[in-house]
């Protein structure tokens, strides 16, 4: 009761960190939580402007703004690649180069660029871009491409766009960047700055595929407006101004009172996390110390358990799986009616069941018994027991009893029927495995069998590898089944076992059925007949073809 009251206080307390974590972000991050956001950062001081009253400010979207003496287009992302400067030289010659602007005038102060089609020195504030276009045509039609890409952003024309640069990737990738000019006024207002953004950030401009596969917006920058009570006056020739103070100290000390609150109160949730944090590891060690008192009284009921069972005539069963009671197994089959056969093969029938507990399995009853094989079933019952793989079938429990020679498996129920079914059964005829099943089920079974190889300890060889023993989930899922007949694999890879030769003729690899070595390679055969099951649809054997192509993998030797 007191641990349980303990773990619901840790669990309150973890949500608490939870929201004062969220509350510290949305305080850190909240003023550029949202792409969108027309929040001008803070400007720099600029140089001489035309009316020094109320130059621009720089609003970023995506990287932080930097002086145009300063800025070049961002080439971030393409590890090793050097830029190529917009020469002739430097394009492919399957790449037809992009219509470049030419520099016309210097007569612009910093940030600001010459409007195309303007009179005398018409100044105005940009938009810049930096676009990545992919898939580029080997020859394409930059003025469409230009109008396609002013007509979708809203532009009057394409001369609102200039080119000012680009860098080749490749053959097919171009980062270009571009300058986009107002078509009224000396800049774009926050409204237009923002649906440009979205519309190429949210990727709402549709370009022609045969012009340009796809784009990616690395970069955006936009000059805020002045007031317009206080915009500056064009002039032919700009007129240099004093440096712009006033504002910029304003703004610093508003942002600065807010800075010292915000830290304060950043401060404050740490420490309260920070409390939560003790607090919470204090209760977990507590509720293990409590965990750990408990744990003799289920140690002194261990060992009436398997007193239990050897007073019922079973040899002690192996601890690290379930030990089934024959009556729950019995039940569970409605007394092994011949209704719940799944299935028969040399060494027992296999039964569906639900157990107490709604637990769907099949049941294996084992034909073979004695002391000595009741010795050897428990044995390997123990090794079958630490195998666990996705792709391996799950061993639930087992029953055994020396009295009555009785041995049983319990396996989980794979619904959707055997790799044999489907290939050779009904099913297969009414509906074939495409292409693309048959790949899945081929990479499940060999990694069941690279696990059984490689990965278990012990080292494990299936000996009865066939497509019978590929169960299949709803989903296809392959499952590889019946470790009945499972060796533990000597050391060494070059090593073999000496053993009686068991397996399912057409699976079994010629050197184990002439010498009885068996080896992990022996395994690796009976998965290449599985392989050309799946490839030709045939049995492994099969009396009905012709004399000499009974056996598949004589048929299929060149």
């Amino acid at each position: 009761m007191l641990i349980d009251i303990l773990k619901k206080v840790q669990g309150l307390l973890l949500k608490w960190m939870l929201i004062l974590s969220y509350l510290v972000l949305m305080i850190k991050f909240g003023a550029h939580a949202t792409i969108g956001a027309l929040s001008p950062a803070n400007p720099p001081i600029y140089g001489p402007l035309i009316n020094p009253s109320h130059p621009p400010k720089s609003s970023h979207f995506s990287i932080q703004f930097k002086k145009r003496s300063e800025w070049k287009p961002p080439i971030s992302g393409f590890k090793n690649i050097a830029p190529i400067h917009s020469t002739e030289a430097a394009v492919p010659s399957v790449l037809a180069q992009p219509p470049l602007t030419p520099h016309a005038s210097n007569c612009c102060k910093q940030d600001m660029v010459l409007k195309r089609g303007g009179k005398g020195c018409h100044c105005v504030y940009p938009i810049k871009l930096d676009i990545l276009l992919l898939n580029v045509s080997q020859s394409p039609d930059w003025d469409k491409f230009l109008e396609e890409l002013a007509t979708q952003l809203g532009l009057q024309n394409n001369t609102q766009i200039d080119l000012i640069n680009f860098y080749v990737i490749n053959f097919s990738t171009l980062n270009i960047s571009m300058d986009i000019t107002p078509h009224k006024g000396i800049s774009f207002s926050a409204n237009e700055a923002s649906k440009i953004n979205s519309s190429l950030s949210m990727h709402k401009v549709r370009l022609d595929p045969g012009l340009v596969g796809g784009y990616k917006l690395l970069n955006i920058i936009w000059f805020e407006p002045p007031p317009p009570t206080q915009a500056p006056t064009l002039t032919a020739s700009p007129e240099k101004a004093p440096l712009y103070h006033s504002p910029t100290a304003t703004s610093l000390s508003s942002s600065n009172k807010g800075g010292h609150s915000n830290l304060f109160l950043v401060l404050g949730i740490a420490i309260g996390m920070l409390f939560i944090a003790i607090v919470s590891i204090l209760i977990f060690c507590l509720c293990t110390l409590l965990s750990k008192e408990k744990t003799p009284p289920i140690e002194t009921e261990k060992p009436r358990t398997e007193n239990a069972v050897s007073a019922g005539g079973s040899i002690p069963h192996p601890t690290s799986t379930r030990f089934i009671a024959f009556e729950e197994l019995k039940e569970a089959t409605n007394n092994f009616e011949p209704a719940s056969v799944l299935g028969e093969g040399g060494f027992g029938k296999v039964f569906k069941g639900i157990l107490s507990d709604g637990t769907s399995v099949a049941i294996k009853r084992l034909t073979n018994g004695g002391q000595q094989g009741d010795k050897e079933f428990l044995a390997e019952v123990e090794m079958l027991s630490r195998l666990h793989h996705r792709n391996l079938v799950k061993l639930v429990g087992y029953y055994s009893n020396r009295e009555s020679s009785q041995n049983l498996l319990c396996y989980e129920l794979v619904p959707n029927g055997s790799l044999e079914a489907w290939l050779h059964g009904p099913m297969g005829i009414n509906c074939p495995l495409d292409w693309d099943t048959r790949m899945k089920i081929a990479l499940d079974a060999a990694r069941g069998l690279s696990y059984l190889h490689e990965d278990s300890q012990p080292c494990v060889i299936h000996r009865d590898f066939k497509a019978s023993n590929i169960l299949l989930e709803n989903n296809f899922h392959a499952k590889v089944a019946d470790f009945g007949l499972a060796k533990q694999a000597p050391e060494g890879g070059a090593n073999y076992l000496s053993t009686r030769v068991m397996g399912t003729f057409g699976y079994v690899a010629p050197e184990y059925a002439m010498t009885g070595h068996l080896l992990v390679k022996s395994d690796v055969y009976s998965y290449g007949v599985v392989l050309l099951e799946l490839l030709t649809g045939r049995k492994p054997v099969d009396m009905s073809q012709p004399s000499g192509q009974e056996n598949l993998v004589t048929w299929t030797d060149p």
